[in-house]
């Protein structure tokens, strides 16, 4: 496949996982959780999803079992709606870039305003 052709997959594939978590996934344990980014690999029949989720480790953790168990139907609606020959494979992955992010920011602002930098909990 040609690297262009996967990388429109992947944003496809982002698009959509984006509008089923948010208007039909059913599950309570999926809190607030927003695709990053995906991975797809060259075959196109592996696909790994990069969520980020806000509230706590236990929060994460239990949206990410809401996710897994529902990778079938997830999967299903993906394929279907792209018309994909192969629905790929999901790998749901946490994704802690924006916790990453904001504990950069404020160390920054530490720094700026002569603070010494806290550790990290």
């Amino acid at each position: 496949m040609s690297e262009q052709r996967v990388q429109r997959v992947a944003e496809a594939i982002k698009e959509e996982v984006s509008v089923l978590l948010r208007k039909e996934l059913k599950d309570p344990r999926v809190g607030f959780a927003s695709v990053v980014k995906v991975d797809v690999s060259r075959d196109m029949r592996h696909a790994r999803v990069h969520v980020s989720v806000l509230g706590d480790e236990a929060k994460q953790k239990e949206s990410l079992k809401g996710l897994i168990s529902a990778l079938g139907f997830i999967r299903s609606a993906v394929a279907k709606r792209l018309q994909l020959r192969f629905a790929p494979e999901l790998e749901f992955r946490l994704d802690d870039s924006i916790e990453h992010g904001v504990r950069i920011a404020k160390l920054l602002n530490d720094v700026r305003e002569g603070q010494p930098p806290t550790k990290k909990e």
